[in-house]
């Protein structure tokens, strides 16, 4: 007998999963933005609780009806990409890219520099580098990389 693999769904984003996506968002940025102090953190928490999500095109991916991660655009830009810590590096963010990517028509990407995993991804991926700026989008001290796709 073959163990049953796991199927993953992708859905639009509805308000029903809106506490369960800035849980997601929260508990992957404390795993992989450790370059950002306590303060900043605290002050993108508040912003991003304030995003009415329905004004992207925001997908989830679930596991079981249950949110396991993210990906959200706007225009060809992807402006949110984040998965739940116990599943990063199983494939979901690559079938999430792919998914905008060939359904939504992104093609390009903001990441911070200091997110060298992030960046490495969408290297992989194709993309590359043709903007860097100093600043965040708030003004803050972390550079960004625009990339878009090749």
């Amino acid at each position: 007998m073959q163990p049953t693999q796991q199927v993953f769904e992708i859905v639009k984003y509805s308000d029903q999963y809106r506490e369960q996506l800035l849980n997601v968002w929260e508990r992957s940025v404390l795993a992989t933005h450790h370059f950002l102090s306590a303060t900043d953190f605290q002050e993108i928490k508040a912003l991003v609780a304030t995003i009415n999500f329905n004004e992207f095109d925001v997908y989830c991916i679930l596991d079981q009806n249950q949110v396991a991660g993210f990906i959200g655009t706007s225009n060809d830009k992807v402006e949110m990409l984040f998965l739940a810590p116990k599943y990063i590096g199983k494939g979901l963010g690559r079938k999430l890219l792919h998914f905008a990517i060939h359904d939504l028509k992104a093609r390009r990407v903001d990441v911070n520099e200091q997110n060298t995993k992030a960046v490495a991804f969408y290297s992989g991926y194709g993309f590359k580098t043709y903007e860097r700026t100093d600043k965040d989008d708030q003004g803050k001290n972390y550079p960004l990389l625009r990339m878009k796709l090749q």
